[in-house]
């Protein structure tokens, strides 16, 4: 049986939705050959996945790591070249601090094709999904994407750049930082702004907690709000509530 040309298409899963995948993704795990998947993928995505393909989990739970990044990157290539296509499932956006670009590069090299189908990244699904917009005439004309973890395992110094600005900021991977986080707000004497934090978004398991900069570290502690979560910090937060509000005006009157 011929097999097929070496291959890498890394493509974005979404923000945790299963419908939340796009049509082309779909399409494409049915070509795969092998698919090595993240922790943050929904499971179940796998179900669209060509039966006869190899599926490998080389994601991390609960801080257990399967693979380092450099033995991903080493079974990229060594699949694709005993099996084809090799499909690289991540949650989010792979080219949003998903590694994707890297993993491609490194493919490249050992002469693969590669190709990539972008996901719905986490950063703009999930507020939308609570009714958070990250732009709002009259609140917020731009917005900041910020990893909370940089390499070194330390605090973006984009962060202190972005409290100083009127943007919307969303805060990836920044749970293990949100004391950080919010005395560089504190600085700038934005002990008001709206922030929210929601876990596990899009998904049955989502929790959410809304606060300012002064209280958002109690709220997370009330609701036991920790990591997979997205910061959101800026006036559009208020949206949500207005959005309630207006809901419930509308009910109360239909109601007279």
């Amino acid at each position: 049986m011929m097999r097929n040309l070496p291959k890498l298409t890394v493509i974005g899963a979404g923000p945790g939705d299963v419908d939340l995948i796009t049509l082309k993704a779909i399409k494409v795990l049915k070509t795969a050959d092998v698919v090595l998947y993240d922790a943050l993928v929904n499971d179940e995505l796998l179900s669209y996945i060509n039966p006869k393909a190899e599926v490998i989990f080389v994601g991390k739970r609960r801080g257990c790591y399967s693979y380092q990044q450099e033995q991903i990157n080493e079974l990229i290539v060594a699949r694709a070249k005993s099996h084809g296509h090799v499909v690289r499932l991540k949650g989010g956006d792979p080219f949003i601090f998903g590694r994707g670009s890297e993993e491609m590069e490194y493919a490249a090299k050992f002469g693969l094709e590669v190709a990539v189908v972008p996901g719905i990244s986490s950063s703009l699904a999930v507020p939308a999904s609570q009714n958070i917009p990250l732009t709002k005439r009259g609140y917020s004309e731009s917005f900041w994407v910020i990893t909370g973890t940089t390499k070194q395992h330390l605090i973006s110094n984009d962060v202190a750049l972005a409290a100083k600005s009127s943007a919307t900021i969303v805060i990836l991977m920044g749970m293990g930082k949100l004391s950080e986080i919010v005395n560089l707000f504190k600085q700038e004497n934005k002990h008001d702004l709206p922030i929210a934090i929601i876990q596990n978004g899009t998904t049955s398991e989502e929790k959410i907690g809304i606060g300012t900069v002064d209280t958002i570290e109690q709220i997370v502690l009330e609701n036991q709000l920790e990591n997979p979560a997205i910061i959101v910090l800026g006036e559009v937060v208020k949206h949500r509530q207005e959005l309630q509000q207006v809901q419930a005006q509308v009910k109360t009157t239909a109601l007279v």
